[in-house]
């Protein structure tokens, strides 16, 4: 009998073993991506002035989400915590006291929102500037211009951070982009923008967001990374279990500015219509032209 106890002592020693190595070595892993340092020296904006061009910034700043996660002052918010993950916390833009407005240059700030990094040239937990890279020259000087006229606020929030298992989990899935910088082809220009007007690749342009929650594919499903009682994402193809058709161009229209279309309400906590209805009309038709120019999916079909 003791024989066999240690027999079975020893092998599950081995494996605790094993997987306290493979846990550690996954660790190890995620505090080498998150320290990794990119050369990036993003070119000078020049910022505009003039009242128009600071309304379009706020604009741009809303309905691209940046209001959402940073708050109506800008002061930061906890936008996420998950114990599994950890938590996503942005910063404060402002000068005011604990503030990151007087610390960052315009410089400083282009490397966060179009490569995804801090001064120092490390990458950023979850700032979603996969999306923002394809900003065009212009909205972001305009979103510059509107940061920098904001009236300071006085809010400290702590760094995002991840918990012991989102280390493990940040190097075992695709599904959850916690480095956008490690996407980000940092030493090529982003493509030309389209210009504006009723056409699917201005659409494509101005939907830059929607796969972070609907996916790559735009079938929807579940939302990686946010917590189980959340709805499903919905379908933005035509494909099954879509309702983009059904719709029809003013109906996208109508839920997307005001978060409701024949007695059907969307839960602006889950779907942030709350952003997107400041986009114009003629922008919202764009996207909606994108979306019905998609490959069609069955619902969750990435």
């Amino acid at each position: 009998m003791n024989k066999h106890l240690k027999w079975w002592g020893r092998i599950l020693g081995v494996l605790f073993g094993l997987v306290l190595t493979l846990v550690l070595g996954l660790y190890g892993l995620g505090q080498f991506r998150l320290n990794r340092a990119y050369t990036i020296t993003p070119d000078l904006l020049e910022l505009p002035e003039d009242r128009g061009s600071l309304l379009e910034g706020q604009r741009i700043f809303r309905y691209r989400g940046c209001e959402a996660c940073h708050g109506e002052d800008l002061q930061g918010l906890v936008y996420l915590d998950n114990p599994a993950i950890g938590q996503v916390i942005t910063p404060n833009l402002t000068a005011g006291t604990g503030g990151i407005g007087g610390e960052r240059s315009d410089l400083d700030l282009v490397r966060a929102i179009r490569h995804g990094l801090d001064p120092d040239g490390k990458p950023l937990l979850f700032m979603p500037s996969t999306e923002f890279y394809y900003l065009s020259e212009r909205d972001l000087a305009a979103v510059l211009a509107y940061i920098r006229t904001k009236q300071p606020a006085d809010n400290l929030p702590a760094p995002s951070q991840l918990s012991p298992t989102g280390f493990i989990i940040m190097n075992l899935t695709r599904e959850i982009t916690f480095l956008p910088a490690e996407l980000i082809p940092h030493d090529t220009l982003p493509p030309a923008p389209p210009e504006p007007g009723l056409s699917a690749e201005y659409g494509e342009y101005l939907a830059l967001s929607c796969p972070v929650c609907h996916g790559l594919g735009l079938s929807g499903g579940e939302i990686p990374g946010f917590p189980p009682e959340w709805p499903a994402a919905g379908n933005l193809t035509t494909g099954s279990g879509s309702r983009i058709s059904a719709w029809g161009e003013e109906g996208f229209v109508d839920i997307l500015q005001e978060g409701e279309k024949h007695g059907r309400a969307i839960h602006p906590d889950y779907m942030p219509w709350t952003s997107y209805r400041y986009m114009t009309d003629l922008e919202l038709r764009a996207v909606y032209a994108y979306l019905l120019s998609l490959e069609p999916r069955d619902f969750g079909q990435h």
